[in-house]
C-alpha cells in the first residue's frame, strides 16, 4: 500500500504506513492488498471497496456508481500475459472519496509507476484525486494507442507474408493472436468510454477535469474507430489466407486429377493384356510386349501434354 500526501504546493510525499492524522492525502494505491488492509481503509474512510466478484461483473451498474460521498469505477486495463505476446483485461478499481483517489489493483502496471513519477516530479499539477484519475486515464489511453499502432504494423506484415505466399502454421497462430488482441483492446476501450461518459454527467468533477475527460473521450472514440478498421483489415487478411489455401488445395486436386486421368489408359491396356484368355493373338506375337509398353507410355503422355496445353500444370 502506497500513500501519497501533499505536503505543500511543491512537495508530495510517499509513504507506506497510513497516518490517520494526516488530512492532505491525495492517493492511496492498494497494490495487491491484503484483506486486513482493505478492511482498515474501508473502516477509516467509511467507503465500500468492491470484492473480487463485484469488480469482475460486466453490468453497467457494477462498472460505475456514484453516491453523495464517492464515485466508484471498475474499468478494464490491458495487462500482458506470461508469454508477453498475448494480453488480457483486468478490472482496476478507482474510488474518488473526499477528493482522495483510492485504487485497488492486483497487477504491476507501468501506467501507475509513470503517474507516480510525474506526480513526485511535478506536484503542482495535482490538487486532488480527480487530477490523478484524469492523468492515469490519459496515459493509459496513450499506451492503448501505441499498442494499436503496433497491432496495425503486425497486420500489414502478416498481409505481406500472405501475398508473398510465406504460409505456415505460425501465420495462423499470428492471425489468431491479432484477432484476440483486437477484441481485448476494444473491450477495454468500450469499458473506459462508458466510465468517462458517466463521470462527465456527474457534478463532482471540476470544469477543468471535465475538459480533460472530454479530450480523453474523443481519443477513446478515435481508438475504437481505429480498432474497428483494424478488425476489418484482419477479416480481409483472413479472407486472403482462406483464398490462398483454397488455391493451393485446388492446385493439388488438379495435379491428382491429371495423374489419375494419365494413368487410366495404361492401366486399361495393362488390364487387357493381363487377362488369362487362351485366344489372345498378341500373346504369341514377337512384338506384342514392346507394343503394349509403347501404347502405355503413349497413352500416359497424351493426357499430360493435353492438360499442360490447357494450363492445368502451371
Amino acid at each position: 500500500m502506497d500513500i501519497f500526501i501533499k505536503a505543500n504546493q511543491s512537495t508530495i510525499l510517499k509513504q507506506d504506513v497510513h497516518d490517520k492524522k494526516h488530512n492532505s492525502i491525495l492517493w492511496i494505491d492498494l497494490f495487491r492488498p491484503t484483506t486486513e488492509e482493505i478492511s482498515q481503509i474501508a473502516q477509516i474512510y467509511n467507503i465500500e471497496i468492491p470484492t473480487q466478484e463485484e469488480r469482475e461483473e460486466i453490468e453497467e451498474s457494477a462498472r460505475y456508481w456514484e453516491d453523495s460521498q464517492s464515485i466508484t469505477i471498475n474499468t478494464y486495463f490491458l495487462i500482458p500475459l506470461r508469454d508477453e505476446k498475448r494480453f488480457d483485461n483486468q478490472s482496476i478499481t478507482f474510488i474518488l472519496h473526499e477528493d482522495i483517489l483510492f485504487t485497488v489493483r492486483y497487477s504491476d502496471l507501468r501506467v501507475f509507476d509513470d503517474v507516480q513519477r510525474i506526480m513526485l516530479a511535478n506536484p503542482q499539477m495535482f490538487n486532488d484525486g480527480f487530477d490523478l484519475f484524469s492523468k492515469i486515464l490519459e496515459i493509459r489511453v496513450e499506451r492503448d494507442a501505441d499498442m494499436l499502432e503496433g497491432f496495425a504494423r503486425s497486420t500489414r506484415a502478416l498481409r505481406k507474408k500472405i501475398f508473398d505466399k510465406e504460409m505456415d502454421d505460425e501465420v495462423l497462430h499470428q492471425l489468431s493472436r491479432l484477432q484476440e488482441f483486437n477484441m481485448t483492446v476494444r473491450d477495454s476501450l468500450f469499458d473506459k468510454r462508458r466510465s468517462v461518459a458517466a463521470m462527465l454527467k456527474s457534478i463532482r468533477p471540476s470544469s477543468e477535469i471535465k475538459k480533460n475527460l472530454v479530450i480523453i473521450l474523443k481519443d477513446i472514440n478515435s481508438l475504437i474507430e481505429f480498432a474497428n478498421t483494424s478488425m476489418n483489415a484482419l477479416d480481409n487478411v483472413q479472407g486472403l489466407l482462406t483464398n490462398q489455401i483454397n488455391i493451393e488445395q485446388n492446385k493439388i486436386i488438379k495435379l491428382f486429377t491429371v495423374v489419375t486421368v494419365a494413368m487410366m489408359p495404361p492401366t486399361l491396356i495393362g488390364t487387357i493384356y493381363g487377362m488369362n484368355f487362351k485366344v489372345m493373338p498378341e500373346l504369341d506375337w514377337e512384338f506384342g510386349y514392346p507394343l503394349a509398353i509403347f501404347l502405355m507410355i503413349l497413352s500416359t503422355l497424351f493426357p499430360i501434354l493435353y492438360f499442360k496445353k490447357k494450363g492445368w500444370l502451371h
